[in-house]
């Protein structure tokens, strides 16, 4: 026996109690990984020399998911790593979601480090019939993730181009009885200009985003016939839209237009305030003439008003989306998340960073909730996966070892001094 044994365990397990008192201090750690030393024997020969640490390995298993109602708290529920930009330049990877948002509109930790993913195509400078100008253009997925910035710009008004209607037009209205008939005047000159059995008001939006209300009146001709005649904020000076529709025997629809084009006819109008002129395609799939009273069934347009930021929020494929007061969204970019096919070989570098080593091998990155990804739950973080009570027995376990070994030691030197003595 020698001192060199004793001395080897007393260094294990002080490294061991090191570890186990670094798990415990980061028991409330958001996103913190336990850790555990990995012990070796040393052999002479045949002959034991004592005890070596092999290394300390990392677990990574998911921590519990806790709510927190804040959105920009957002916990990976699954395999992935968020991908952070340090003011350094360098890339860090992390388990912590406790994001907040710059005055310039970067999404940070609490260090700075600013969350990447995927931007938005800066490439489209005109509003077309697919997509809105940058900065409230698609998402550019599939290119290298960049720091996420969201935008503070006014959403812009968007004219209404399509309408969507359905109807039902009552079958048992009697056309020939002038009793069943409503009048409207329409110029306000005190003259009735139009009569008709049903009618139904919506809005939509013109070019400068001013809402305009929409009032289609419906009077039938014949069986399975109405003439419809659309006016916009009740002034006939803004123009006069007018078409037929027609019904089977059955009550289905079968004009304007054809099944094809969904029963489609043009709405024209000339709204003032120096707004363009509109034309609104107007489809009425859908729309049935049955014994039941004359109803406007859904109707949808696809136009909006301009509309200032109100907040953000993250859905589940990492998508930062932008709320504005007109009701509408837009994407602000899509967060990243990588991984690595050894992640324990991930070195930590603090403050919830870790950094890719030869050993964790290079970064895979995808978004949320496809492959191996987990998904993202805004509103949540994943607290951090120390199991205290464990920690605290292996604690325990670690002082005996080590004392154990200190009476190694003093047993020892009670022989050596027997020798001495002598």
């Amino acid at each position: 026996m020698s001192f060199s044994q004793a001395l080897s365990g007393l260094n294990a397990q002080q490294q061991k109690l090191g570890a186990t008192g670094n798990n415990i201090a980061n028991s409330q750690t958001v996103g913190f990984k336990n850790s555990d030393v990995l012990f070796a024997d040393v052999y002479a020969g045949a002959r034991g020399i004592g005890v070596s640490v092999a290394g300390e390995r990392q677990d990574f298993t998911q921590g519990s998911i806790e709510a927190t109602n804040r959105d920009l708290d957002l916990a990976i529920s699954g395999e992935g790593f968020y991908r952070l930009e340090q003011s350094t330049g360098e890339i860090g990877y992390s388990r912590n979601g406790q994001m907040s948002l710059t005055a310039d509109g970067y999404i940070v930790n609490a260090q700075g480090d600013r969350l990447m993913g995927y931007g938005l195509d800066e490439n489209v400078t005109e509003d077309t019939d697919d997509q809105l100008a940058f900065p409230f253009s698609d998402v550019l997925t599939g290119t290298d993730p960049i720091a996420l910035q969201v935008y503070p710009d006014n959403m812009p008004a968007k004219e209404t181009s399509e309408i969507n209607a359905v109807y039902n037009f009552d079958s048992t209205v009697d056309h020939t009885d002038p009793d069943q008939l409503e009048s409207k005047d329409i110029d306000g000159d005190g003259t009735d200009d139009i009569d008709y059995h049903f009618s139904s008001t919506y809005t939509v939006y013109d070019s400068l985003g001013t809402a305009r209300s929409i009032t289609t009146y419906f009077e039938k001709t014949g069986d399975g016939a109405w003439n419809a005649t659309a006016y916009m904020d009740g002034d006939a000076a803004l123009g006069t839209s007018t078409f037929n529709l027609t019904f089977d025997a059955s009550g289905r629809i079968t004009g304007p237009g054809t099944e094809a084009d969904d029963f489609e006819t043009t709405l024209a109008f000339t709204p003032p305030d120096g707004a363009e002129p509109m034309n609104v395609a107007l489809k009425l799939r859908g729309t049935t003439q049955f014994d039941s009273n004359s109803i406007q069934t859904s109707i949808d347009q696809d136009g909006f008003a301009t509309g200032a930021l109100v907040g953000i929020t993250v859905q589940e494929d990492g998508t930062v989306m932008r709320n504005f007061s007109n009701e509408q969204s837009s994407a602000a970019g899509q967060i990243v998340l990588a991984n690595f096919r050894n992640v324990e070989g991930l070195q930590p570098l603090g403050n919830n960073l870790w950094g890719v080593t030869n050993a964790s091998g290079s970064e895979n990155y995808g978004t949320a909730g496809t492959g191996l990804f987990g998904k993202i739950e805004s509103g949540a973080v994943e607290a951090s996966n120390v199991d205290l009570p464990k920690e605290l027995v292996d604690m325990i376990v670690a002082q005996r070892a080590y004392q154990a070994n200190s009476t190694t030691i003093s047993t020892q030197d009670e022989l050596l001094q027997t020798i001495i003595n002598l």
